[in-house]
Formats: structure tokens, sequence, C-alpha cells
């Protein structure tokens, strides 16, 4: 284990609190005015699921995980479990829809990521910055429509609907953020 400050934590890092394993799923540094600055952190405990708030001093020291990262592969969804394969070894393992969180939304089978393992369990993934996928249904164009007008919602090939400009059609290739699930642009 190694320690970080509060004030260094970020969405996604995965910690010690209470001797419970907790992925942050929110931070907000506050600094109220002539008072001392805390760290607002949303969690979600990664055993069971449950979401609750903390509220960090600033100079304390929060407990790190370690994490096991393996290059793996996306195989398939049966049910509420994703199935991946790890590159090196060929062994399987699944993981929950809780586990993931919204990475499931930007996950197309056969693409390599890297899994997270805590004491040999996974217990989430890394995403690439951005990902690009298909746009399957949303409404048709608008003639003339340049990028900087109108706007509506698309849904893409893995399921997830996100906000596009009103020049793309079904088929394109768009460019995802996957930190926030945005549209950045056509591929």
């Amino acid at each position: 284990m190694s320690s970080v400050a509060a004030t260094r934590l970020r969405k996604g890092n995965l910690i010690k609190h209470n001797n419970e394993l907790c992925r942050i799923v929110e931070t907000q540094h506050v600094t109220p005015g002539n008072l001392r600055g805390f760290v607002r952190a949303k969690m979600r405990k990664v055993k069971d699921g449950i979401m609750f708030e903390h509220r960090f001093r600033s100079e304390d020291m929060v407990e790190r995980a370690m994490l096991d990262e393996r290059e793996m592969q996306y195989l398939y969804k049966d049910g509420d479990t994703f199935y991946f394969m790890d590159t090196a070894s060929y062994e399987q393992t699944g993981m929950s829809e809780e586990a993931l969180g919204d990475s499931m939304n930007f996950l197309l089978p056969e693409s390599t990521i890297s899994v997270e393992f805590y004491e040999g369990n996974p217990v989430g993934i890394e995403l690439p910055p951005t990902v690009d996928l298909k746009v399957t249904d949303t409404v048709p164009g608008i003639k003339g429509a340049t990028a900087n007008a109108q706007t509506k919602p698309a849904t893409l090939e893995t399921g997830h609907v996100v906000t596009v400009p009103a020049f793309v059609e079904v088929g394109t290739v768009v460019r995802i953020n996957t930190d926030t699930g945005e549209y950045l642009s056509r591929v």
C-alpha cells in the first residue's frame, strides 16, 4: 500500500477506507473562506457496491490500493457478467456490471484493455482516454447543419446514448471521451 494526499485523489482511484476497498466516483476540493480546506469524496465500496460520501481534511493521507494490471481482451457479455481473457495465459475472468460501472458503455468485443486486480480478484478496468464507436440509431440529419448547430441524441453500438451534432448520421464513427462519456469528434 502507498499513501497519497487527499487533495491528489481522482475519479477512478481505488483506496482502502475503514479497511474496505473503495473506488472514488467523484471528488471536490472545497476551500470555504477563512476555514481549512477539505476534500469531499463520493465513493463506492467494491465488495457490495454501496455508495457513500466522506470528507477528508486537505492534509489527510489516504491509503491507495496497490493493483496488479493485466492486459486482457474483452470477449463477450452473458447476463450481467462481462468476460475477459488474459492475452498471455488465455485464462478467462468474469466481471459484473456493478464492478465495471460506466466503463461497460465503451467496451467492444475483442478490444484489448488493462484489467485491474486486487488480491487476485478483478476490481475494474483501465480504459483508453478515447474510444471510437459507430452510431447505430439517431434521427435523420438536418440539411445544411453546421458543427455548432443543434444537437441530437445518438445510440452507439454499445448501447450508450450520447449527444451529437445534427450532421452525424447512422453508420458514422464518432470519438467518445471515456472519462465524461461525451462526443468529441467524427472519425
